[in-house]
């Protein structure tokens, strides 16, 4: 573990012996194993849902009078998968200490009426090496936001290990890092610890819970913030990452404490919701026809008005729809004559071809604006990424060894200096070492920096052109 992580957070007693104790049993949930079995249970019996397996959940963490139908409801959705389930990755707000970062536990076991969850210390190991992770055991302690979902996890599945997680200041992509080197496969259940808004009377919390429902199933963590949720932090984290990889999210149950438990008059909201994994085909020859239009008609519009092409998204497919990051490579006579795009998917895929077909033409620093004689004899490529995948690396040598010439796109980023180089790259700079090289020297890494404190991702694109209708590499060096 990082020595920034040990030097923190030593103070609670408690870990001593190796198991973070119960700190709300009796008080958010039954203290008696019995009473308290019975009352998960009747939760999840009441949950009637057909929700499919999901890879991620979202669920309330108030005392179970309250919060606890709506948990309910997120927790029947994993009971088919008990069988394959094996390792849960929890994150929740600190509420009762500060976190600059994200908190790890020193705790082998997390304890609760029904027994021990073993701390899957490998898994804690390899997250510690990570940028704004912590010891936190002083925010673990009293945490109620993780210690409330174990009762359920435990009476759902049969056997798991816990990543426990308190989330502070903490960036979303540096959580969506986090998860990201967690993620595994069906073996590894996501889920984040969060409730809605606090303390508004019972139609305005309706109001807000709803807006915040539709940003959590639209991936927007820019509209979630502390009045939206109070658990945001790991909330934006898991969003960010879907929105990325590109994940969907179905809501399972949205209530507060007025349908509940409590009066009306001073509300708390939850929900629940899951998050899959999609798994996306190749577009269609419509579908690039349909983009490559696109590209041609914003670079056309930017010609005519200065500006790029106005898209209706809702009259298109759903793949020109979802949110995707793509790069638009021009060329004229043979020669490069621009390439922008972007990295993050933050907007629907036509909206972006658009923007970046545009940019291509009359923003790229490299180039002079487009001028219309060369429209006629202009080629123009799109490049539509697939989810970026960090790469785990010790050294310089290890991350060579680990690329994939020919196949990888690559982001590098050291502090805020980042670049990338799409998979066509390599047909230029084939060799490994010179690949890395020349990509450092775009971002502006130095040679005598240390390589430990960069960080990577490869991805792979889909690539189809004017020139060809077929998927083949992007050409060119695209800036970042």
């Amino acid at each position: 573990m990082k020595a920034s992580a040990l030097a923190s957070g030593m103070a609670i007693t408690n870990m001593s012996t190796g198991v973070r104790r119960p700190a709300v049993a009796g008080q958010f949930y039954p203290h008696d194993a019995a009473t308290l079995r019975v009352e998960v249970e009747q939760h999840l019996r009441a949950a009637e849902t057909d929700a499919p397996v999901p890879k991620a959940l979202i669920a309330p963490h108030a005392g179970y009078i309250y919060s606890g139908p709506v948990a309910g409801y997120a927790y029947r959705a994993i009971q088919p998968a008990v069988e394959h389930i094996r390792r849960v990755v929890l994150l929740g707000p600190a509420h009762r200490a500060y976190v600059r970062g994200i908190g790890l536990s020193s705790a082998d076991r997390f304890e609760t009426p029904l027994g021990l969850v073993p701390v899957d210390r490998e898994g804690c190991a390899r997250i510690a090496q990570l940028p704004a992770v912590v010891l936190a055991d002083a925010a673990h302690a009293p945490e109620h936001s993780l210690e409330v979902h174990l009762p359920f996890l435990q009476c759902v599945l049969e056997d798991f290990v816990l990543v426990p997680l308190v989330v502070g200041d903490a960036a979303p992509w540096l959580v969506a890092d986090v998860l990201a080197s967690v993620w595994g496969g069906n073996e590894t259940l996501i889920v984040i610890s969060t409730d809605l808004s606090h303390y508004h009377d019972y139609r305005t919390a309706q109001r807000l819970d709803a807006a915040s429902t539709q940003a959590i199933e639209a991936l927007r963590y820019e509209d979630i913030g502390p009045d939206n949720a109070c658990g945001c932090m790991p909330l934006n984290g898991l969003l960010h990452l879907a929105r990325e990889r590109g994940l969907k999210i179905r809501t399972l149950d949205v209530r507060n404490s007025g349908d509940t438990a409590g009066p009306r008059d001073r509300v708390v909201g939850y929900g629940a919701y899951a998050a899959y994994e999609s798994a996306r085909r190749p577009f269609s020859d419509a579908e690039r026809s349909e983009l490559l239009q696109i590209a041609r008609s914003s670079v056309e519009q930017g010609l005519q008005t200065g500006h790029p092409a106005r898209i209706a998204v809702d009259n298109l497919p759903e793949p020109l729809r979802e949110a995707r990051a793509s790069f638009v490579t021009l060329e004229h006579n043979g020669e490069l004559r621009g390439c922008v795009g972007t990295l993050e998917p933050f907007r629907p895929l036509a909206v972006d071809v658009a923007e970046n077909a545009f940019a291509s033409a009359f923003r790229d620093p490299r180039f002079p604006a487009l001028q219309a004689q060369e429209l006629a004899s202009l080629d123009m490529e799109i490049s539509v990424l697939g989810a970026p995948s960090r790469i785990a690396f010790t050294s310089e040598a290890d991350l060579l060894a680990r690329l994939q010439p020919g196949i990888d796109g690559l982001t590098l980023r050291l502090g805020t200096r980042q670049a990338t180089f799409l998979p066509s790259v390599w047909s230029m700079l084939p060799e490994p070492r010179r690949f890395l090289q020349a990509l450092k020297r775009k971002a502006g890494i130095t040679s005598c920096e240390d390589p430990g404190a960069m960080m990577a991702w490869r991805y792979v694109t889909e690539s189809f052109s004017l020139k060809e209708r077929r998927s083949e590499p992007a050409a060119g060096l695209c800036r970042q």
